[in-house]
């Protein structure tokens, strides 16, 4: 069997001429290098070398055999290559799924740092359903998930990742914008913007049926940006997630702390069965980086 180390040390006497300055190129005794060759001859059953004066000039078998070494290494040098894209670039698009109210700045913020540490890397992002979002995991459609809780679905790793306070949007000039906090009682009388079906337009109606109290719903909004939407042209309030309707400074709107608290939790997921790879880890990173950095501007 051919040492590897033998064939390196055949292409240095080939690329410089001689077994003597191959040698003083690498740093080593001319004999390890002269033994090297012999032991290479020998198994290979021929000569690689017209030996003299100081040079080593190739034999015919000896070209032949150095044109199939440079194909081998070629090769090799390919895999390596291969093996640096995949380092550095992974598989294929690093599939995102996210819910809204993280897919504005958040998640783009933390692409950013990913992109910086692995220029050329291809993230796909996707802002489906959080229903979809959990399939997606659990089947390894998705990469990663940022998503509300759910139960039932037991192929997916989840991670605690963010909790805020719904906040209470008001037009600018409301009588209530005046207010600290504006409490559950002091919408009795208000118009409402209902939000989509979910935890927090749940939460919402439950903490009006704890204060004895029927919401009046006028209008009803997917998403905050909608709600805020429709606050704005004073078409009533809204109880909506803080992160999206921080985001609408443009709007003429106020935004008030909202009791009972009521808290909207995200959680980080992805498929089980495997560990993450390694961009998936590095983007995972960077997204609780972004988190944090959120949490100590508040």
């Amino acid at each position: 069997m051919m040492n590897p180390a033998h064939l390196d040390l055949f292409r240095a006497v080939l690329r410089h001429g001689g077994m003597t300055r191959a040698a003083a190129a690498l740093g080593i005794g001319q004999p390890h290098v002269s033994r090297a060759i012999a032991q290479l001859e020998a198994d290979l059953g021929f000569a690689l070398f017209v030996r003299g004066h100081g040079a080593a000039l190739p034999t015919r078998e000896g070209e032949a055999f150095a044109r199939e070494v440079e194909r081998t290494y070629a090769g090799l040098d390919a895999l390596r290559a291969a093996a640096g894209r995949i380092r550095d670039l992974g598989t294929g698009p690093l599939r995102v799924a996210c819910q809204p109210s993280l897919a504005d700045r958040l998640l783009p913020r933390a692409i950013r740092g990913l992109a910086g540490d692995h220029p050329g890397v291809h993230v796909a992002v996707q802002v489906p359903s959080p229903d979809t979002i959990w399939s997606w995991a659990a089947s390894g459609q998705c990469d990663l998930g940022l998503v509300r809780p759910r139960s039932g679905y037991e192929a997916v790793v989840r991670e605690p990742f963010l909790a805020v306070d719904a906040v209470c949007a008001l037009p600018a000039g409301h009588a209530l914008a005046s207010r600290a906090t504006v409490a559950v009682a002091d919408l009795a009388d208000e118009p409402m913007i209902a939000g989509a079906p979910g935890p927090l337009q749940r939460g919402v109606e439950a903490a009006f049926a704890d204060a004895g109290l029927v919401p009046h719903f006028a209008f009803t909004a997917q998403y905050t940006a909608a709600c805020c939407g429709l606050v704005a042209e004073g078409l009533g309030v809204a109880i909506v997630d803080l992160l999206p309707a921080r985001a609408l400074a443009g709007l003429p709107i106020v935004l008030r702390p909202f009791r009972p608290r009521l808290t909207i939790e995200t959680v980080m997921i992805h498929p089980a069965g495997r560990p993450p790879g390694r961009l998936v880890e590095r983007l995972m990173a960077h997204l609780r980086a972004q988190r944090d950095a959120l949490a100590g501007s508040a």
